[in-house]
């Protein structure tokens, strides 16, 4: 019987939304992977993590679990328990350890223009959406790609609550007991490369560093994301 290879699930990130993994979801197909890009509602850290986990749970077979972003956190918690996840795969990615909110881990290094570049939008009941102004979506979010792309990205981008993104991580994190890797964008201005570096280094992620990638790496380099992805799904499945 031929190898079975994994499931390759992708999860995106704050501002973002399942269509930026396009490029490499062509590439991982080509190469013979089932691939699947969980909805992720950006509406609370533990409520998201709970249905990309309820996606795992009906994926039959080893997976590989990807995490962009804010997407990091969410499958740090949703591959907890769940035996088939066999490796964890950050892209530009938050890393946390329990009862660390992303807020927190932006903050901790200087470099990050997250703060500046939010623009809120009030929501009934006193919570609020938070969006990346269009305006410095390309310079802060997406240097590396040309212009007239990343303004289609800043118009297709999906807000995260304040609550989401300030929600501290609940529970054990699945980078504890699963292989994890970590490919760090060198010139992100959304999550310092030096936090990337220092989540990595915590979690003894192995690394690779796309140097002058923005924060949208996979976008901008799709073919060093997608065999980043193939490394973690060869070296554990």
């Amino acid at each position: 019987m031929a190898h079975r290879k994994p499931t390759i699930v992708l999860v995106h990130g704050a501002f973002a939304d399942g269509s930026g993994f396009t490029a490499i979801v062509r590439r991982l197909l080509a190469d013979g992977y089932p691939v699947a890009a969980a909805p992720n509602p950006l509406r609370g850290l533990s409520s998201d993590a709970a249905q990309v986990k309820a996606l795992l749970d009906n994926i039959e077979g080893p997976i590989v679990l990807v995490g962009h972003s804010y997407g990091g956190a969410v499958v740090s918690a949703a591959a907890t328990g769940n035996p088939e996840v066999k490796a964890l795969v950050y892209l530009a990615a938050f890393v946390p350890e329990t009862g660390e909110s992303v807020q927190e881990l932006v903050e901790k290094f200087p470099g990050s223009t997250v703060g500046e570049s939010l623009k809120p939008v009030p929501l009934p009941g006193g919570q609020v959406d938070l969006y990346i102004d269009p305006r410095v979506f390309h310079p802060h979010f997406a240097g590396d790609l040309p212009a007239e792309e990343a303004a289609l990205f800043a118009i297709t981008q999906r807000p995260a609550t304040g609550a989401a993104l300030g929600e501290p991580a609940a529970g054990p994190q699945a980078w504890h007991t699963i292989p994890t890797y970590n490919l760090i964008s060198g010139a992100d201005r959304i999550i310092p490369p030096a936090a990337q570096e220092f989540m990595a280094q915590r979690s003894g992620a192995k690394v690779q560093i796309v140097e002058g990638a923005s924060h949208l790496v996979f976008v901008s380099h799709p073919g060093t994301t997608a065999a980043f992805i193939d490394r973690a799904a060869r070296e554990n499945t």
